[in-house]
């Protein structure tokens, strides 16, 4: 079981960062003991690149993208039955499944599509760069927040099969159950603001929120000027 780490202060609370960038700059004060450190930082884009620029600027480490994606249902792009990692590996939400009417084709069918739009933002947003072998270096994983989970339980087990040693998940906001249910897969679990409740949105911690583009992505991901 991992050890979380979180601000009881904000707990249950809704509209607690003015936006992903002073979450960031939040969550890189808990982190602090990690400067110096060997460590890969990993940002889950779009909404985690800002979170995580702001603590690879304070712990002097460079930010690498991590491409996971939510398998849509058919009929809406806002909610999701799992998620692939970049090796292509499906995880689902077996729970969900089991009340949605899909067939084994129309799951197949949408990993499909997934796939896809994973490949194009791999080519978008890395160039299609390979993935560095960890070789028991900790990965420190970044979003803007955990609603459902799954995305990060992706990103978690391909890390692993990448060799990291150490698995830290950093995130301003999360949902009291996916906490719980993720803390058995990583060593450390960062989140200032764990909520509780039937319903949960990462943007309600925000008080300014919205979608990124992959432009403002990639310009989050430019080296700074050493000027």
């Amino acid at each position: 079981m991992g050890n979380l780490i979180e601000d009881p202060a904000l707990r249950d609370r809704l509209h607690v960062f003015v936006d992903r960038t002073s979450a960031g700059q939040q969550l890189a004060a808990h982190l602090s003991g990690y400067r110096g450190q060997e460590i890969h930082l990993f940002a889950i884009p779009a909404g985690g690149v800002p979170v995580a620029a702001e603590i690879g600027r304070a712990l002097s480490i460079p930010v690498d993208l991590i491409i996971v994606r939510k398998i849509q249902l058919p009929w809406t792009t806002e909610a999701g039955f799992g998620a692939l990692d970049p090796a292509g590996q499906a995880i689902f939400n077996q729970d969900l499944l089991r009340r949605m009417p899909l067939s084994p084709g129309d799951i197949e069918a949408q990993v499909k599509k997934t796939a896809t739009a994973m490949r194009q933002r791999e080519e978008r947003l890395r160039g299609g760069k390979p993935y560095a072998r960890l070789d028991g270096k900790a990965a420190l994983v970044v979003d803007d927040g955990l609603a459902s989970g799954y995305t990060m339980r992706a990103a978690l087990q391909f890390l692993k099969a990448q060799g990291a040693g150490r698995l830290i998940v950093a995130v301003p906001t999360g949902s009291q159950r996916t906490v719980w249910d993720l803390l058995p897969l990583v060593d450390e679990l960062y989140c200032l603001n764990v909520r509780g409740g039937f319903s949960f949105a990462v943007a309600d911690a925000y008080e300014n929120w919205y979608d990124l583009t992959e432009e403002e992505v990639l310009a989050l991901m430019q080296p700074a000027d050493p000027r």
